[in-house]
């Protein structure tokens, strides 16, 4: 009896908090669960003029056809690649980049930089695949040097070998400084005490990081790699979408441009609706396994045990 008046004490004292959340809870079934109603498009061979109500059933005909076809596989297998190219050459670097922000003393020059390297977040894809064409495209900056020392030309930005690091290296520029926000936080939780007890006892910088500051930051970072894999079958549906004619789609076909052109493009919605479920269906078993692996190296992953 006691435990539920505080429980109704606690809402009482948490109701203007409460009614805070209450629009971004709103938005998110809105947005993020109402339109799965729409998942069972998948199973039917759907047509918008008569809607889901009257769509005839297709049952696993859409998915048959899906594995069938020999371009999803290898949409699938690009996918994946770009996915670990980019987990091996991304992931690390706003670690590195929150610990160097976090070594600068003085506040002024830290704020100065963390506002510089935020900033390519708020590019739209357009306009960061143009700054790369202007500097490594064909009539370029880069390819105007090399010209102008008769050294030839680089291709870039339409080479299908080097388009796995081209879009990763893209991915970096613009989202690297925005994903240190949540590094530089973990830091901050950090007790200072600690360093000043290390440092007393004779650790140096190397050993204060290597004792302290990544312990300090392992549970982040594991968090942050379990929703790394969730999404790993996410690799950017503008990025390529924008870059796939310049260098082939047997380079850029990924799932998302594979369900769009040959879903939504062709009014085919039910194909396309049956590659956005099973790449959402890999997704959650893979957060679920990344998590899974988690608890076993005794971290937290999304939730605790």
């Amino acid at each position: 009896m006691n435990e539920g008046l505080s429980r109704w004490g606690r809402l009482r004292r948490d109701r203007s908090l409460l009614i805070m959340v209450v629009p971004a809870v709103v938005l998110l079934l809105i947005f993020n669960y109402v339109p799965m109603v729409g998942v069972i498009t998948a199973f039917q061979y759907y047509d918008p003029l008569t809607g889901i109500r009257d769509s005839d059933w297709a049952g696993l005909d859409q998915f048959q056809q899906l594995f069938a076809d020999s371009r999803f596989w290898d949409a699938l297998g690009n996918t994946l690649y770009l996915s670990f190219v980019q987990l091996i050459l991304f992931f690390p670097i706003p670690i590195a980049l929150a610990l160097l922000l976090n070594s600068v003393l003085s506040e002024r020059v830290r704020n100065f930089f963390q506002s510089v390297v935020y900033l390519p977040h708020f590019f739209s894809w357009v306009l960061v695949i143009t700054i790369f064409q202007q500097m490594l495209g064909g009539a370029g900056v880069l390819n105007q040097f090399l010209r102008s020392h008769d050294l030839g030309t680089w291709d870039v930005m339409t080479n299908p070998d080097t388009f796995a690091l081209l879009v990763s290296f893209q991915v970096v520029w613009k989202e690297a400084g925005w994903g240190i926000i949540v590094f530089l936080a973990a830091l901050a939780a950090i007790n200072p005490g600690l360093y000043e007890a290390a440092a007393a006892d004779g650790a140096g910088p190397w050993r204060r990081l290597w004792h302290i500051t990544l312990p300090g930051l392992r549970g982040v970072i594991v968090l942050m790699l379990v929703l790394r894999l969730g999404g790993a079958l996410s690799v950017g549906f503008e990025q390529f979408l924008i870059q796939r004619e310049a260098v082939g789609h047997d380079a850029a076909e990924v799932l998302d441009t594979y369900a769009f052109y040959y879903g939504i493009a062709t009014t085919n919605y039910s194909f396309g609706a049956a590659a956005g479920l099973f790449k959402s269906v890999i997704s959650l078993l893979l957060i679920w396994g990344a998590n899974k692996l988690a608890h076993a190296f005794g971290e937290d992953g999304l939730y605790r045990k």
